[in-house]
């Protein structure tokens, strides 16, 4: 690997970012025991921001060592879709008229499950929700994690980032991984249900199981209310804002036609605020800001990468790409395979199915998981997740989710 100047800079520039990332948590104690500069601090404990800080940083180097227009041209090169697409629906999955249903439909399903009322919901939110990582978060952020003890806390976001993650293979267009080779692979809704998502399935109840069993006493003494927090949206509001979802996804691959749907949605939620409460628009820009600059940091890195996928076998590669997809977004992971001519269809499933699963252990490992820590960060200690205890949490429903994969064959 002989990388030129500007790709060691990136290299250089986005592991600085990475150790960034994960020193949130001493900025957002900074601020709390250093007051007389606590709005400094807080603003580098923003998870959310530091991939676009650091690739704002990479651009103006790139500027300066390669000239503006070569800069600028690199940057018309990338494909922000990816963060436009997480923005518009994690917006419209989160407005009052969505939060409604979703939270009915929960509560039907807790009124059937077999289990004390506290744990059906904890496991139907866990182990059926997470098709949405926006929609489980709020539905359990101040049911289960404002109450929550530290442990059940790690414990509950680990196995949700990582059902998130894996439960995304249900489909050839739900998870961003999934999204970035489905057309060059072929990857259609049977293939993956019948290779992939029978098997994501399985690990997600597991983790769902286990964790409700585990944690039962904690989950009984929180108790439960039957009365959804979302009313007062009629029916045909609730339809055009899940056709507006749909919408979004059929348009996933086309920004300027979900951004367009999504411009109509504001016009809607403007045109009717008392059907609305506040859209988590500062979120979802956070969410945006943080993947776009790993498209722009991460798009210099296939140097290494990519030689780096390309040493392994298929077993080895599985492990790989679950290692590495700690510590790059594992779209990017399954994006660099695509490029990769004559794999075989064992290799392609090991990239793919390593991807996701390594996909709950840090927060910059999916692209969801920003969401759903920018939504539960508060209800955590000084407002700031841990990315070790992060990591410890995520790590048994992620070997779940190894068993699951590597024990059934392809």
């Amino acid at each position: 690997m002989n990388p030129t100047t500007i790709q060691a800079v990136a290299a250089a520039l986005f592991a600085l970012a990475l150790i960034h990332t994960f020193s949130t948590k001493f900025f957002e104690h900074l601020a709390h025991t250093r007051p007389a500069h606590a709005g400094v601090w807080h603003l580098l404990a923003e998870v959310e921001i530091v991939f676009g800080v650091w690739a704002m940083l990479f651009m103006a180097v790139m500027g300066v060592l390669e000239g503006f227009s070569n800069a600028m041209a690199y940057l018309d090169g990338r494909n922000f879709t990816e963060p436009l697409f997480v923005f518009a629906i994690m917006v419209v999955a989160a407005s009052k008229p969505v939060l409604q249903v979703s939270s009915a439909a929960v509560q039907g399903l807790v009124r059937v499950i077999p289990l004390p009322k506290p744990l059906a919901f904890f496991f139907t939110v866990l182990g059926i929700v997470p098709a949405a990582m926006t929609l489980a978060a709020l539905l359990m952020k101040d049911t289960i994690f404002a109450k929550a003890s530290r442990r059940l806390q790690y414990a509950a976001i680990g196995a949700l980032f990582v059902n998130v993650s894996i439960g995304g293979t249900l489909t050839n267009f739900a998870a961003p991984p999934v999204l970035m080779v489905a057309a060059k692979w072929n990857l259609d809704i049977v293939w993956m249900l019948t290779h992939v998502g029978w098997k994501a399935a399985i690990a997600v109840f597991i983790n769902a199981g286990v964790l409700t069993f585990l944690f039962a006493k904690e989950l009984n003494a929180m108790g439960h209310s039957a009365k959804s927090p979302y009313t007062g949206v009629p029916a045909w509001s609730v339809w055009l804002h899940l056709a507006f979802i749909v919408a979004i996804v059929v348009f996933s691959h086309h920004p300027a036609a979900f951004i367009a749907i999504f411009l109509l949605f504001m016009g809607v939620a403007t045109a009717y605020p008392a059907y609305q409460e506040r859209l988590i628009l500062r979120e979802g820009l956070l969410v945006a800001f943080f993947l776009g600059g790993l498209v722009v940091l991460g798009g210099m890195q296939q140097w290494w990468l990519q030689p780096a996928l390309l040493s392994m076998d298929a077993t080895t590669v599985y492990f790989g790409a679950t290692a590495l997809t700690a510590i790059t977004d594992n779209a990017a992971l399954t994006y660099l395979a695509s490029l990769v001519e004559g794999l075989t269809p064992e290799f392609k499933y090991a990239v793919l199915t390593g991807a996701v699963t390594g996909g709950g252990l840090t927060i910059i490992a999916n692209a969801p998981n920003p969401a759903g820590a920018s939504i539960l960060k508060g209800t955590f200690h000084e407002g700031a997740i841990s990315p070790l205890s992060l990591f410890l949490g995520a790590l048994p429903p992620t070997l779940v989710a190894i068993v699951c994969f590597r024990l059934f064959p392809f």
